[in-house]
């Protein structure tokens, strides 16, 4: 028991590893869809690249979306509206003639012409009512049906058939100046306003009921193939019948359900293909970017970020497969970049793609569209803290999705009139939500404790609260930090590396001198030296300790981890020469071990050229007329001896980048000593 908890405490980031591994697998097949996935692809407008195809199983034609909007289109435009006839609004309008006759019309009239008014005013609301008169209004279309519910019966109807209650008055005047009544038109007028009601109204309920019963009973097929039919022989052109009837195809074995031992054989299955995706990009750190590997917490954080990706796109997949470009994948390889490097980014992005080609329809298109649109990214992003770079990367990332889809549409289609104007707006969207990488990068530093270049920009600002301390404390080592972050940019420049980070770590490296300044004789003023007072053992120790006290420093005022790395590292395990020469003169049996700096060496191109810069601009000082071949053999002989004490192992710098940072060193110096180019006599 003892000895397995051993193990486990020694090898607990492997272990990390492997149970990340297992949980990042389980997540993505989870999100992944469970049917079975058909094994050809299908592109419009080119020939079978496969062997004859028959139809395994009995399935029916699917109808195309355009088929079925217009089937739904036609069915709302022919769709007959319902109204219901109130009848005890007619009875109760005729029960309220007697009285309105007496409130309208004088005695005297009434006894001449009581019979021919109830003769004219009977017939008139038969013909008002005959159909009835609406409380809404009429469509355009005067002469389409509708139907009229009278209790339990219905039948059909022009609309023109019923009356608006604005349409009672011109009808009254036509039949009024037809009769012998004329002479009595105002009072006729006043009587049929005061009794006529609407007795029609829209049912609209019902009308809905009826509508939707149309359209849920509309068939999404249209026809069938019986197993074993020739459905499309190789070198035939994949277009029209043949395209619809291999799409039903693909979506009958697609949504096939499955039973629990197939069902068992898919999930196995789409987690061999994850496995192996994962696994690949676990080796490919490891060989690459072994200091990631070896950081649970950076592995942790690309594993999340695909995560992340796998599940937006499967989301958006499963609202609506039309928006699918809205998400903007190429956020991925951009905030793998602003962490780590291209190649670490580039890969990632594809190991993504490929994964999410098991969710998406079209998925070659997709993969091909993705893939290149990430090289672009990488390609065309560079120092992402300016912002103008962001844009016109954006622009550029738009611009390629927008020419890959046109490409792949004339491929398709064989013209432009198909070409869909949502997806160019979906670009966009899916281009202007690319922005959101640089809060999210912010985000990200704060939840993992990563540093991107955005970050190291504002480091780099000598206004800051620990460089004005370090400039007030230590002028003269401020100033050579400035020095040394000069040659530290140009020479990252020159090899390729993380100028930014270089300037950062070079500007920070020697903080730990503000503890005993005037130790270091950059800072000190006047002929007193503090050493004079102190053995060359204690001188030794107070030198060496500031690269500790830099370290305490640099974790009190939160500085990154990437920044300390410079700190902990720009002496590397070097000896301090002077007070070990003169401890020497005195004591034969000196050891080394007291007079050398703890370590470590440089373990990337950046520490490794801050040492360089660092030993370089602190002997140039002691340079007396220096000439350029002085400044040559100088820079020569400070790195070859570095190389020599192996300070450079583990680096991963090669000989030729240091044979180029050494030009610009040399090319800097003189340019510093303003030494002009020495012609032979």
């Amino acid at each position: 028991m003892k000895n397995f908890v051993n193990n486990f405490y020694k090898n607990q980031a492997l272990f990390y590893k492997i149970f990340l591994f297992i949980v990042t697998t389980v997540l993505i097949v989870y999100l992944l869809p469970k049917g079975g996935k058909f094994k050809y692809e299908i592109t419009k407008g080119k020939p079978w690249q496969y062997e004859n195809l028959y139809a395994p199983f009995d399935f029916a034609i699917l109808k195309s979306d355009a088929e079925i909007v217009k089937e739904k289109l036609q069915i709302n435009t022919n769709h007959i509206p319902y109204y219901t006839v109130n009848k005890n609004m007619v009875e109760l309008v005729r029960s309220k003639v007697p009285e309105q006759l007496g409130k309208t019309f004088t005695d005297s009239i009434l006894k001449r012409k009581r019979g021919q008014l109830s003769g004219f005013i009977d017939k008139t609301l038969d013909n008002i009512y005959e159909y009835g008169v609406l409380l809404e209004g009429k469509p355009a279309d005067a002469n389409k049906l509708v139907y009229l519910k009278r209790g339990n019966e219905a039948f059909e109807v022009n609309y023109d058939k019923l009356l608006l209650q604005d349409e009672i008055r011109p009808y009254l005047n036509v039949q009024i100046d037809k009769s012998n009544l004329s002479s009595l038109k105002p009072e006729l007028l006043e009587f049929f306003y005061n009794i006529i009601k609407p007795n029609v109204t829209y049912d609209s309920g019902f009308t809905q009921k009826e509508l939707d019963s149309k359209l849920s009973s509309i068939s999404y097929t249209r026809g069938s193939i019986e197993r074993g039919t020739i459905i499309i022989s190789k070198g035939e052109i994949v277009e029209g019948e043949t395209l619809d009837i291999l799409t039903s195809l693909k979506s009958e074995y697609e949504s096939q359900v499955w039973s629990d031992s197939s069902y068992n054989w898919i999930l196995f299955g789409y987690s061999i293909l994850v496995c192996l995706a994962l696994l690949m990009l676990l080796l490919f750190i490891r060989r690459n970017r072994r200091d990631i590997f070896d950081n649970n917490v950076k592995v942790s954080f690309i594993f999340f970020n695909i995560l992340l990706m796998v599940f937006l796109t499967t989301l958006v997949v499963k609202f609506e497969a039309k928006y699918l470009y809205i998400v903007p994948l190429c956020i991925l390889p951009l905030t793998l970049k602003a962490f780590f490097d291209s190649r670490l980014g580039l890969f990632a992005h594809v190991i993504t793609v490929l994964i999410l080609g098991f969710v998406v329809p079209n998925s070659y298109e997709y993969m091909f569209l993705q893939i290149i649109a990430g090289i672009v990214t990488i390609l065309t992003v560079s120092e992402l803290y300016k912002r103008a770079n962001l844009f016109i990367s954006v622009g550029q990332i738009t611009f390629i999705y927008i020419l890959v889809y046109f490409a792949f549409t004339i491929i398709q289609e064989g013209n432009i009139q198909d070409l869909n104007s949502e997806m160019f707006l979906t670009f966009i969207l899916g281009g202007l939500a690319t922005l959101f990488v640089q809060p999210l990068i912010y985000i990200y530093e704060k939840l993992f404790g990563l540093v991107s270049d955005m970050s190291l920009l504002e480091l780099s600002d000598t206004n800051s609260k620990l460089l004005k301390e370090l400039a007030e404390k230590a002028p003269g080592t401020f100033h050579h930090s400035l020095n040394v972050a000069n040659l530290a940019e140009a020479a990252a420049n020159e090899i390729g590396a993380n100028a930014m980070l270089a300037r950062v770590g070079a500007l920070y490296h020697d903080i730990g001198k503000m503890e005993n300044s005037t130790y270091f004789s950059e800072n000190q003023t006047s002929s007193v030296n503090s050493h004079d007072e102190l053995s060359p053992a204690e001188s030794a120790e107070v030198i060496i300790n500031h690269v500790i006290h830099g370290i305490e420093i640099a974790r009190k005022n939160n500085l990154p981890d990437r920044v300390i790395d410079f700190i902990r590292t720009h002496h590397g395990t070097s000896l301090v020469y002077f007070f070990y020469m003169k401890e020497k003169e005195m004591n034969d049996k000196v050891s080394t071990l007291d007079f050398r700096y703890p370590g470590p060496i440089p373990f990337s191109k950046e520490t490794a050229i801050l040492m360089m810069c660092d030993s370089v601009e602190a002997a140039s000082k002691s340079l007396k007329e220096p000439t350029t071949a002085k400044i040559d053999d100088f820079v020569e002989r400070i790195i070859n001896k570095q190389m020599d004490e192996a300070q450079f192992l583990n680096a991963n710098i090669t000989f030729k980048e240091i044979q180029l940072i050494k030009k610009i060193l040399k090319q800097k110096l003189k340019n510093i000593f303003h030494l002009r180019v020495e012609y032979p006599e």
